[in-house]
């Protein structure tokens, strides 16, 4: 069992001054989730090296099971310093692919070529594409066989336009995930602010927020048992 974890390398919060990046439950979670189950992971980002971490995924009250191992993990932390670059990667080596969240992938992995092709080809292909949080924003410009818009007609969820505002980013970001959800003509239904949801249509899994990584990890997985 192969899968391919994708993160972002950007790490400019806009205009703000601000760091940001990944959000960090959201690649510990599936992470473990993934490698308790015996699966070989391969980490890679648009730059290769080390992806740069959101600082506010980094604070004591933000802090999980699989944060906390995390921490006291060489091995996964040399691997996450090691990540290969995008471009190297092909959809055939896998069986699944997962995009954890954080804001950087609204920059970057939401208009890169590799990432896009990469999507459109491991959906294709049938295998386990799952994007959490805001990462569903890395659909954007993805493409069903068809042309249309891969989340045309599909039931997906995302990062809400109220956690947004919740976290006062509505102006700093370059689109809000659940808008471009719905103006690509998804079916998009959410649960209350940061509550855990995920939703399945198909083999595309989009989760609501970093409380939704290790359930859509856990998707994957009973996907790829089928």
């Amino acid at each position: 069992m192969k899968i391919a974890l994708i993160l972002t390398s950007h790490d400019q919060l806009g205009n703000t001054g601000h760091k940001t990046g990944f959000w960090l439950e959201e690649f510990a979670a599936p992470y473990y989730v993934f490698k308790d189950a015996g699966a070989t992971l391969t980490l890679a980002s648009p730059l290769g090296g080390q992806p740069p971490l959101d600082p506010a995924s980094d604070t004591p009250d933000t802090q999980t099971d699989a944060t906390k191992r995390f921490k006291q993990d060489p091995a996964a932390q040399q691997a996450l310093a090691h990540t290969v670059k995008l471009d190297t990667i092909k959809a055939a080596d896998f069986d699944a692919i997962f995009y954890p969240g954080g804001h950087g992938p609204l920059w970057d992995l939401a208009e890169d070529k590799h990432s896009i092709a990469l999507l459109e080809k491991a959906y294709a292909a049938g295998k386990p594409v799952a994007v959490v949080c805001h990462a569903p924003g890395v659909l954007r410009h993805v493409k069903a066989a068809n042309g249309e818009p891969l989340v045309k007609g599909k039931a997906v969820t995302g990062f809400t336009n109220t956690e947004e505002e919740a976290v006062h980013l509505t102006k700093v970001v370059p689109f809000l995930v659940e808008d471009m959800l719905k103006e690509n003509g998804g079916t998009y239904s959410k649960k209350a602010d940061w509550q855990p949801y995920v939703v399945t249509a198909g083999n595309l899994i989009t989760g609501q927020n970093p409380a939704s990584s290790e359930l859509a990890a856990e998707e994957v997985l009973q996907q790829l048992k089928k």
